[in-house]
């Protein structure tokens, strides 16, 4: 990362590179791949899930986008939580979204160790998981307008993946192409219920797990060239995004069985893989790859920049805001930190193959939508809502708890739900500990405040005394 992270300042992004880059982090295997959890779960109601998820990410990243414009900073949301409610929240909310984001990446490691078996079946995950780890921190190193343009250039490739889905699911369900199941939408009760109303409860969250990526967009909108043009860029992303989603997930429910989903490969993998196109499936194999990486590194450098953000708000230690000296001016001792938390996950990877990526989404999915709660509940206090944007808040506000308490009723989500649920306990607890000394050094700020105030005008009384005597 260059020296360019570490300030709040515009540096000249436009609003559609800011939807580029949002496109880029958003599109990854929590859509190619959770969605075929989701729709196991839920089954075609996952459709009406994801228009949900798309109305409550806009409500989110609205007032985000405001907070960015109205004050920029680098530290993002949560700056603002601490700004509206005390240190106590920028440092919890900084800590969930850094442990949200490296289970993120682990299943992301995990989703691109399944893609990439597709090819090489004999290898063991954990090869596949330690080599784009490490590819991953080589785009990090090598700097933000790296990353940035890289990003770019992924997000074409990703919609132009699910455009050529599109395209070739249409000539299968006009009659073009033909494959081992005849294109039918389903329509029956158990196509809508296959879980029953639980289901599409806890199906929720992978719904809105494929929109996560817009704290990423909030983080990055610091550097607009104009920062009040941030809603737009977001409001495009979402747009564009909850219509691929919908049109493509609708076609894939057309093309196979809801019984043709293992959980383990994508639903656009398995319905393409029913009509003979030699080459589609090994480019959409590879497209997923790509996107998975994509999301991946996004995930790395938000929870590097994070983490340097909370080492200059006195959240972290101070180590993990220092850089290297010269043009780039890395912040080398937070990219060690946050290599030490890919390995863990690599090592997740190599132990839990089977279940990890249902699990670790689950839990991420929980911490990220945590984070959404916050911002929410920051832009109550930071900005002046109208009653419409009042309304909006608290409906944002229930769509996420509706999303969270949802994975607690579902064998395949729950054990994420209680995985998440360590993570903010343990983040809570040290939260909790630390909020005694905070107390203590704010008392002696005041002390010396006081001590100040008084020298100030014990001063301003001697020469006060000193002129009268004259």
């Amino acid at each position: 990362m260059s020296d360019k992270m570490s300030t709040s300042k515009p540096q000249g992004m436009k609003w559609w590179q800011l939807t580029l880059l949002g496109v880029a982090c958003t599109i990854g295997t929590g859509y190619f791949l959770g969605s075929g959890i989701a729709i196991q779960m839920g089954g075609v109601s996952v459709l009406f899930m994801f228009i949900l998820a798309a109305f409550g990410t806009y409500i989110v990243y609205d007032v985000l986008a405001k907070m960015t414009g109205k004050e920029p900073a680098q530290g993002s949301f949560q700056t603002y939580a601490a700004k509206a409610f005390g240190r106590w929240a920028g440092f919890s909310s900084g800590w969930v979204y850094w442990c949200s984001e490296l289970l993120i990446m682990g299943s992301q490691l995990t989703a691109l160790s399944f893609f990439t078996r597709f090819w090489f079946p004999r290898f063991p995950m954990w090869v596949f998981a330690t080599a784009y780890a490490l590819l991953g921190l080589g785009v990090i190193l090598l700097g933000t307008k790296v990353f940035e343009r890289a990003e770019h250039i992924f997000a074409i490739i990703k919609v132009s993946a699910i455009v050529m889905f599109v395209i070739i699911a249409g000539a299968a369900v006009f009659g073009f192409l033909t494959g081992t199941y005849p294109p039918k939408f389903p329509t029956s009760k158990q196509a809508f219920l296959p879980k029953g109303g639980v289901g599409i409860w806890s199906s929720f969250i992978y719904a809105f797990y494929a929109f996560g990526g817009i704290e990423i967009m909030g983080i990055m909108a610091a550097r607009l060239k104009k920062p009040e043009e941030a809603p737009k860029a977001g409001n495009s992303m979402i747009f564009l995004l909850t219509i691929i989603y919908i049109a493509s997930l609708a076609l894939a429910l057309t093309l196979i069985p809801l019984s043709g989903l293992q959980g383990k490969e994508s639903p656009f993998q398995v319905a393409l893989g029913s009509y003979q196109l030699p080459f589609v499936p090994h480019a959409f194999n590879a497209i997923l790859i790509i996107a998975g990486f994509s999301t991946m590194v996004a995930s790395l450098f938000a929870v590097t920049t994070i983490l340097v953000a909370l080492a200059q708000d006195h959240n972290a230690p101070a180590i993990f805001a220092k850089r290297t000296k010269g043009k780039r001016k890395m912040p080398l001792p937070a990219i060690g930190f946050t290599t030490g938390g890919i390995t863990a996950a690599v090592l997740m990877a190599l132990f839990l193959p089977e279940k990890l990526y249902a699990y670790i989404t689950t839990a991420a999915g929980i911490m990220l939508l945590m984070n959404w709660l916050f911002i929410l509940l920051s832009s109550g206090r930071l900005l002046q809502l109208s009653v419409w944007g009042k309304i909006k808040r608290y409906t944002g506000m229930l769509l996420i708890l509706a999303a969270t308490t949802g994975t607690a009723f579902h064998p395949t989500s729950r054990p994420g739900f209680w995985i998440s649920c360590l993570f903010i306990g343990v983040i809570g607890v040290v939260t909790w500990g630390l909020s005694f000394k905070w107390k203590e050094q704010l008392s002696m700020k005041q002390r010396g405040h006081e001590t100040l105030l008084f020298q100030n005008a014990s001063q301003n009384q001697s020469r006060i005394n000193l002129k009268r005597r004259r």
